[in-house]
């Protein structure tokens, strides 16, 4: 029973340290909160538990950026998660630049999802889409551009009937088109169109589709009518204007349009046949008509005009910015960023028929690593990472001077400037003619060391009794004198001992 007992006093001991091993061991920290318009880095987001001590970081959601200064770090000390100090603003697109010949209305603040309109002053119009819309990567869309004059509509294209203007290339605002469809076939849509002020024909152009009955009816053979006059013979010049045609037809090649796919293997073409051009690759219609027609063996001339395709913008950089070749198809954008602040991602994008290629890169601050250590020096600064270009740590010597400046800043390439070091100072033994002193006596005399000095007879001490070296090698306040005594006041010190 003895020894059963013992044995018991020895756990219950072992408890009673393990627990208060366990009561001093700091307390670890669940998975951090997540605030609004913030998100943890990628590496702690599927961590549950964190020691004591450890440090987590956050970075702002997708649509939005930190304010400036913001610190982004949270300690778990005590078993709690610090107050996290990150301010997250959604991103701005910011200025859309400027509109020639116009100017642009910005519905809110130009963040992610608003629009920039464009207006263009009297006697311009807009060319293409009259907005922009404010996305992750910047503006999006091609940049509106204001031309001078009235916009023009091109040729309506309806299969199977005849319109009221024929053959007319180009259509001013307010020109109205009425269509009549073939025989066989029915109207659906509006009969009649009028090309609007943005070039666009108003409402969109009809369709002539197979009437139902010609559709439903069994094959029958049609005996023509009677006719109610004698058919007049085809004169010899009219039968050959009909068989007269075309060959194929020829475009500069500075005209950068060329023939729609579905005539290009065509070969002759009839008198009153028509061919469609379109713009080649990156290049967009800027004006005049799309067709040309066969008329008595020659071709009309054609009017397209194709420009290159414009990209705009190519986005915005924060801390930085895109120098431009131009904004053009086959134009170049190369990011360059401000100073103190490293390049991630591809640098230059090109203008394509689909707009700028690649993504926009960024521009990260430069980051240095700890602070060297100053030896018998005192770091004055921030403490904790990170550490931006700029950012200024200063340095108070312990004992001596500075070799250098007191101060480092982390520079532009992600280093340190050059530290000072902490010369240690000593004063001189204090020569004092006439004189002697008492107190500290290790030579070289160190930063602090107080002497007394005391002056030989018969002299008289003309200054402090106490001096300290100090930290820059000087005695203060300031080394006494001892000066000689006049005779007669050298007597009377005599006669009084």
């Amino acid at each position: 029973m003895k020894h059963l007992g013992g044995n018991i006093l020895i756990l219950s001991f072992a408890l009673l340290a393990s627990a208060a091993q366990a009561a001093q061991a700091p307390k670890k920290c669940g998975a951090p909160v997540v605030f609004p318009h913030t998100k943890l880095a990628s590496k702690y987001s599927s961590r549950q538990q964190f020691n004591s001590g450890e440090k987590v970081y956050y970075d702002c959601d997708d649509d939005f950026t930190p304010v400036f200064r913001s610190i982004r770090v949270v300690q778990c000390l005590n078993g709690g998660w610090t107050k996290l100090n990150l301010k997250c603003e959604k991103r701005s697109c910011g200025n859309a630049g400027e509109l020639a010949n116009g100017q642009f209305n910005y519905e809110g603040d130009s963040l992610i999802g608003e629009k920039v309109i464009a207006v263009c002053n009297d006697g311009y119009t807009v060319k293409g889409l009259n907005y922009m819309v404010c996305k992750r990567a910047g503006w999006s869309g091609d940049v509106p551009i204001c031309e001078e004059g009235r916009p023009t509509c091109s040729p309506p294209a309806v299969a199977n009937s005849a319109s009221s203007r024929g053959d007319v290339s180009v259509h001013q605002v307010g020109d109205s088109v009425t269509f009549t469809c073939s025989q066989g076939f029915q109207l659906d849509g509006a009969q009649q169109i009028t090309c609007g002020a943005d070039g666009q024909w108003q409402p969109q152009p009809p369709r002539c589709l197979p009437s139902p009955e010609t559709t439903a009816s069994p094959a029958r053979t049609l005996i023509p009518a009677k006719p109610m006059f004698p058919a007049k013979p085809i004169l010899p010049a009219r039968e050959s204007e009909l068989a007269s045609g075309c060959g194929v037809p020829v475009t500069s090649s500075n005209s950068h349009a060329s023939l729609a796919d579905k005539y290009i293997l065509k070969t002759s073409f009839g008198s009153g046949d028509r061919v469609q051009y379109v713009c080649e690759v990156g290049y967009i219609q800027a004006g005049g008509s799309r067709y040309r027609t066969c008329s008595k063996g020659k071709w009309t001339p054609l009017w397209l005009r194709c420009e290159r395709k414009p990209c705009g913008s190519a986005g915005e950089i924060f801390n930085g910015r895109f120098e431009y070749s131009g904004v053009e198809f086959g134009d170049t954008a190369k990011a360059v960023c401000d100073e103190g602040y490293n390049l991630v991602g591809k640098a230059t994008r090109t203008c394509m028929t689909k707009g700028w290629d690649g993504r926009i890169p960024v521009c990260e601050a430069v980051q240095c690593g700890e602070p060297p250590q100053v030896m018998n020096a005192d770091m004055r600064g921030p403490r904790e990472p990170p550490y931006a270009y700029r950012t200024v740590v200063r340095y108070q010597c312990r004992a001596g001077t500075f070799n250098g400046l007191s101060e480092i800043w982390c520079t532009e390439d992600g280093t340190w400037s050059s530290p000072p070091t902490c010369k240690e100072m000593t004063c001189p033994p204090p020569r004092v003619p006439g004189g002697s002193w008492a107190g500290a006596r290790n030579e070289p005399y160190q930063f602090r060391d107080t002497i007394s000095i005391e002056c030989d007879r018969p002299y008289r001490r003309d200054g402090p009794r106490m001096v300290t070296c100090g930290r820059d090698g000087q005695w203060y306040p300031g080394l006494p004198r001892c000066l000689a005594l006049s005779p007669r006041t050298s007597h009377r010190m005599n006669r009084w001992h």
